[in-house]
């Protein structure tokens, strides 16, 4: 047996020589033949035959590989034959003469272990990290809050606010760690025990587990699909390991953080925390954190308000986080002790209004979010935003309440009239700010927001504009003559009918016609000083007012005063009688300039944005002197006379000042235009002035305002000021 064996070994090391090339043969195949010139002998030719195709040079390169590491291998020759499966085996007898030898066992997984390294390498190097998130991994909800910092609404698909991991308490981020990772800070962003784990229950039992560290979650939620499979888990392993190493770990778990499904229809730690606990992540304790983290597990078996199945697994789940919390150092056992008792979540959400008020107040402050901060669409509809609103919750509830009980009364006593009624209101402060509004019965019947709709027009309510144009600028009796100054106690004409006159004569309109002024209910009130006028609400002597001060003069007045300019009616002498439209916003704040003693600030609606913790710089809003503060206070007290002489009972009911005690001052004019198509009330108590306007309208056919029939009420009991008196405390 011996003989023969070294027999077939001398075979073998001949065959072997055989088989290696001799060195002018390999030279041979090493350099080909250069080509034959063609005929034309071109530049082309030449180009072709510099770089030789891809098949000589793959040739070339295997033959210079094998003339190289052929003899080296050599001597290993006889050893790598010895793992050639020879069947049946020499010198075995029975069923092991087909059993390989140890040697080729060992050959076979070292041969198979190399194969599946090189293979690894390869899939590492070959994998990129996406440069493209998923959809819902990078969108985030707005959140708008209150003027007293509760949650308002919120909009967006994605129930999301993502949070700098500063942000996050450490208890928080610890909790989390101990129920999914504790080992995140060391490992190298994969688990190997946890893939195979996965593999073979995947593959070997046709079910799925996890097994994911922290950063192949991640993984899973930014760039792949949440699909079981082994594909998607080989990807997510070799992204894991490629984005450990460029990112940081406190940055993977920021985003991590941010994009996980904690149930409610929630993503992210932020929006979970205000879910379950009604607070933000930066107010959550240990306890809190932990009931938290178990949702990771899969929110429909541990929200614990589902069922009571789901509520035993959560207290379990809860105490297991926090006793591995005390076991990886990073909570003590005294701190572990006081949380004893499982803290209960909400047991529902906290529902946000829509499609009421809200939607009205949301569209206002989202207008002027993207305006003042400068924010596109695109990057406002991706989200993220925490919308801090100057909105006062109690004073929008009575101003909705004032016009839902006039809505109700109005169906009432005229049915079919009260199909196409329309109320407009808002409440703004003498800073500018917009404390509350009444946009429509509801946004998602009524798309547009009757209290910033220019719709109809302001009739005599827009008589103090004038008033205060001629107190500011004085008049011309004649073209070229001096300034005559006004006073509350300057005499007009106050007779129905009076001719409006020009320095040169009568005004005549396009017709040929003279323009006559006339009062609301045409009655004459004789010479009568315009401080009494206004109070009186009489027309006559605003008009002829406004011709001697300046058309020009009062449009900027009304301007600056807050009225916008798109707004202002045709210069003509009805601009003096209100031929303008006003949104009940715009109205509001320009009764609020003489409150301020004369400054006007631009309303705006946002206090404060930030996004993902940061600020978001807004503009500062306009203001400046409008009037003068002497012109401010007569126009006031003027109004405070007209809402007095009409109300008189306003003055039992109205507030007092919390410093001193004394009576505040309210003041307001109701407005009535000529075809009794509008009907509107504007007036100032507290340093918040208010403006309601009530209107028909067929939307359905036309544009144009409608007789109102009675709708608004009479003098006495004006459905515009029942609503303003409910909304300012007075009524």
């Amino acid at each position: 047996m011996q003989l023969n064996v070294a027999a077939l070994r001398a075979d073998e090391t001949k065959q072997l020589k055989a088989d290696v090339p001799r060195a002018d043969e390999t030279m041979a195949l090493r350099v080909p033949p250069p080509p034959a010139p063609s005929a034309t002998g071109g530049r082309a030719d030449r180009r072709r035959s510099a770089r030789p195709s891809v098949r000589d040079r793959v040739t070339a390169a295997l033959v210079g590989l094998r003339a190289t590491v052929g003899p080296r291998l050599a001597p290993l020759a006889p050893y790598a034959r010895r793992l050639k499966p020879l069947y049946p085996r020499p010198g075995r007898t029975g069923w092991r003469r087909w059993v390989p030898s140890w040697r080729q066992w060992l050959g076979a997984w070292l041969s198979s272990f190399g194969l599946l390294g090189l293979f690894l390498v390869v899939a590492y190097a070959a994998t990129d990290i996406p440069t493209d998130l998923n959809t819902y991994a990078t969108q985030q909800d707005n959140v708008y809050f209150w003027a007293d910092g509760t949650p308002m609404a919120r909009t967006g698909w994605v129930q999301r606010q993502n949070m700098p991991l500063k942000d996050i308490p450490e208890d928080v981020r610890w909790a989390v760690l101990a129920a999914e990772n504790e080992s995140f800070y060391s490992d190298p962003g994969i688990s190997f025990k946890g893939i195979t784990r996965a593999l073979w229950r995947t593959v070997g039992e046709g079910d799925t587990e996890g097994g994911s560290t922290i950063t192949q979650q991640y993984v899973k939620n930014v760039y792949l699909t949440q699909n079981q499979t082994v594909t998607r888990k080989f990807t997510e392993a070799m992204i894991a390991l490629k984005l450990d190493n460029k990112m940081s770990k406190d940055e993977i778990l920021q985003g991590y953080l941010n994009t996980s499904w904690f149930g409610r229809g929630t993503y992210g730690i932020q929006r979970a925390a205000q879910a379950y606990y009604g607070k933000d992540v930066g107010k959550l304790n240990a306890s809190e954190a932990a009931m938290l983290a178990s949702l990771l597990k899969g929110a429909g078996l541990y929200d614990p308000t589902l069922s009571e199945a789901n509520h035993k697994r959560a207290v379990e789940r809860w105490s297991w986080i926090l006793d591995r919390m005390v076991k990886i150092g990073k909570l003590t056992p005294a701190e572990r002790a006081k949380y004893k008792t499982f803290p209960e979540p909400l047991k529902s959400a906290r529902v946000y209004d829509t499609g009421k008020q809200s939607d009205y107040l949301v569209e206002l402050a989202q207008q002027y979010a993207k305006k003042s901060g400068h924010i596109s669409d695109k990057q406002f509809d991706l989200g993220g935003y925490q919308i801090y609103t100057t909105f006062d919750r109690t004073r929008e509830t009575e101003l909705t309440d004032a016009v839902a009980k006039a809505r109700k009364q109005a169906k009432q006593n005229d049915p079919k009239g009260a199909e196409t009624a329309h109320y407009g209101a808002a409440s703004v402060a003498t800073d500018g700010r917009i404390l509350a509004v009444y946009g429509g019965p509801d946004h998602r019947t009524q798309g547009f927001n009757e209290s910033n709709a220019a719709t109809v027009q302001a009739g005599s309510a827009f008589l103090p504009f004038v008033y205060a144009a001629g107190l500011e600028h004085g008049v011309h009796k004649t073209r070229t003559g001096p300034v005559t100054q006004v006073t509350p106690q300057t005499v007009y004409n106050g007779a129905d009918g009076v001719i409006v006159t020009t320095p040169e004569g009568p005004y005549w309109d396009r017709s040929g016609k003279r323009v006559l002024a006339h009062n609301d209910d045409r009655k004459s009130y004789g010479q009568i000083a315009l401080g009494k006028a206004l109070a009186l609400s009489v027309n006559t002597p605003f008009m002829q007012l406004g011709m001697d001060t300046g058309l020009d003069k009062v449009r900027a007045t009304a301007e600056a005063a807050g009225l916008l300019s798109s707004s202002m009616g045709p210069q003509v002498p009805a601009l003096s009688l209100g031929n303008s439209t006003p949104s009940a916003i715009r109205m509001a704040s320009g009764y609020a300039t003489f409150a301020a003693e004369g400054k006007h600030t631009e309303p705006f609606s946002i206090r404060r944005i930030t996004r993902n913790g940061s600020t978001v710089k807004l503009d500062t809003p306009a203001s400046g002197q409008a009037v003068g503060a002497q012109v401010a206070e007569e126009v006031s007290q003027a109004l405070t006379n007209s809402l007095l002489t009409a109300h008189p009972e306003a003055a039992t009911t109205a507030p007092t000042d919390g410093r001193t005690g004394a009576t505040t001052t309210a003041g307001g004019k109701a407005g009535t235009t000529e075809k009794d198509t509008a009907a509107w009330y504007a007036g100032t108590a507290e340093s918040v002035s208010t403006a309601v306007v009530v209107y028909r309208m067929d939307l359905a056919k036309s544009l144009e305002p409608l007789p109102l029939k009675g709708l608004a009420g009479t003098t006495k009991d004006s459905v515009p000021y029942v609503i303003w008196a409910k909304a300012m405390g007075l009524g």
